[in-house]
């Protein structure tokens, strides 16, 4: 199903991202994962390209998206980055999504190495955006954005520019790169409404549930870390069951917070872990139902 139509009958959306196992590892490993997460009150599952991008994720990718789809019977949408490819790499990708029956999109960049630099084809998000739309017009196409800005841009007024012009271009639904402040994004999400931008907003969400996830992510994508979370990491840094149940309750009530203030819908980045993601789940599945039961 497509996630627009999807989006037409339900209030809230509950999705989980999944990445593909790294680049010398079987597909097999994420079997467990995906055998975890089924039966989740899920309304769909992205898939990343894993690092590097190469034509050995990208397959990865395709192969687990199909697999979601066709043994789980949940709508799968996979990541698709441009960074470093032409025309007839993507025209390649997009003939094998649709051949697996993957109708979701989530177009993105990717992100820039030494190796991996944007061709004539496609420099921004935008371009890839522009060709789906000319080569696979009955795919429906996703696209990401910062509450706190992106990293290389100059401010969130360039922003909310690009963001418009990928919603013009045919984006019909919205997933934020993971915040800790809901502050940030109902700025956000004031703003981008002021802007014309009336597409689905799903916010990213990120259970911090050890030390060294928090570095990298902060590092990574800039992400503000308030106070209560950073007086969590510090208290219970020694204790990593301590540090897993302080970040699993922050989160929680992250999203409750978000979901008593009308959120389009949440997007759990799960770093493919199952049991955190059930006990997530657990603890909204109940709210999320009677928001959609009171549509």
């Amino acid at each position: 199903m497509k996630l627009s139509t999807l989006s037409s009958v339900k209030k809230v959306l509950f999705s989980l991202e999944v990445f593909p196992p790294k680049k010398d590892t079987s597909v097999n490993v994420i079997y467990n994962t995906l055998l975890g997460l089924r039966g989740l009150p899920v309304d769909f599952i992205s898939v990343t390209y894993g690092a590097g991008g190469s034509q050995v994720q990208k397959n990865k990718t395709c192969e687990i998206a199909s697999l979601i789809r066709s043994n789980y019977h949940i709508e799968p949408v996979s990541h698709l980055t441009c960074v470093g490819s032409q025309k007839e790499d993507i025209a390649a990708s997009l003939d094998a999504l649709q051949e697996n029956g993957v109708e979701n999109i989530l177009a993105l960049r990717g992100d820039l190495s030494p190796d991996r630099q944007p061709t004539e084809d496609f420099r921004h998000a935008v371009d890839l955006i522009h060709f789906i739309k000319e080569y696979a017009p009955q795919m429906d196409i996703l696209g990401a954005c910062y509450p706190e800005g992106h990293p290389e841009s100059d401010s969130l007024e360039e922003d909310f520019l690009h963001l418009k012009e990928k919603v013009d271009c045919g984006v019909s639904h919205l997933i934020t790169q993971l915040f800790f402040d809901n502050a940030y994004f109902y700025s956000f999400l004031e703003k981008a409404r002021q802007k014309g931008i009336h597409v689905p907003i799903e916010a990213g969400i990120m259970p911090i549930v050890n030390k060294s996830q928090i570095e990298r992510i902060v590092s990574m994508c800039g992400a503000s870390v308030p106070h209560k979370m950073a007086t969590y990491i510090s208290r219970y840094s020694d204790n990593p069951a301590a540090l897993r149940d302080a970040g699993i309750f922050y989160a929680t009530e992250q999203i409750m917070d978000l979901l008593e203030n009308g959120v389009d819908g949440i997007h759990l980045y799960t770093m493919n872990n199952v049991e955190v993601s059930q006990r997530i789940s657990s603890s909204i599945e109940s709210i999320i139902a009677a928001k959609n039961a009171a549509r």
